[in-house]
């Protein structure tokens, strides 16, 4: 998924759906695995002034690309490893379940493979995680936006599928980011997630 260029702040609905589905490309990326040094590059080069001043998610965007500038690849790869990785159990779960049961691979995620079912999505094979880590309901989102089937891919099952599947719990998942201590180029990534989040659902609240 291509680097968004700027913050979307744009006026065209066509342009708004692409940079929304890019951006729910990016965090699919970034949140699945440290970013490669390609992608880490781009993001130290990325644009950080709106085409409109006083942008929603324009200061946690400058934020998150000075985070990247600050850090090389290596310290934002030992970071996700320390935040999200670990023997046993990560300091930070990426996982719905966790944050709706307190458990991994409970109800929550029956509830999300039927949704996705339904949808006629299915988890690849390659894949290792479950399809209720942050990553893969990014990808999710991203494919309601910018996907070829107008009958799955519209505004009322995006509203659906984050009120049912993102809304409840990412807001926990981006403040245990914050607050964990080594969180640097994380906490910045959490920070703008959550604007951004907040911006979905303020958009999805307009609709009729």
């Amino acid at each position: 998924m291509p680097m968004p260029d700027a913050i979307p702040t744009t006026t065209s609905a066509l342009d708004e759906e692409t940079a929304r589905a890019e951006l729910y490309g990016l965090l699919a990326q970034l949140f699945y695995a440290p970013p490669s040094s390609e992608l880490a590059a781009r993001l130290r080069v990325a644009v950080t002034e709106a085409p409109a001043a006083g942008g929603h998610l324009e200061e946690p965007w400058r934020a998150l690309v000075g985070a990247a500038r600050s850090l090389d690849d290596q310290a934002i790869a030992d970071e996700y490893v320390a935040l999200f990785g670990g023997m046993t159990k990560p300091d930070v779960y990426l996982y719905g379940s966790h944050y709706l049961s307190g458990f991994l691979n409970e109800k929550p995620l029956a509830r999300l493979r039927a949704a996705l079912d339904a949808l006629g999505l299915a988890r690849e094979d390659t894949v290792a995680e479950t399809e209720d880590h942050f990553a893969c309901l990014c990808e999710v989102m991203r494919y309601l936006i910018a996907g070829d089937d107008v009958a799955v891919a519209n505004l009322t099952r995006q509203r659906a599928f984050f009120a049912d599947h993102i809304q409840p719990w990412a807001p926990q998942m981006v403040d245990a980011i914050g607050a964990h201590p080594q969180a640097r180029f994380y906490a910045a990534l959490a920070t703008f997630t959550a604007a951004f989040l907040a911006v979905e659902a303020q958009g999805f609240d307009m609709l009729p």
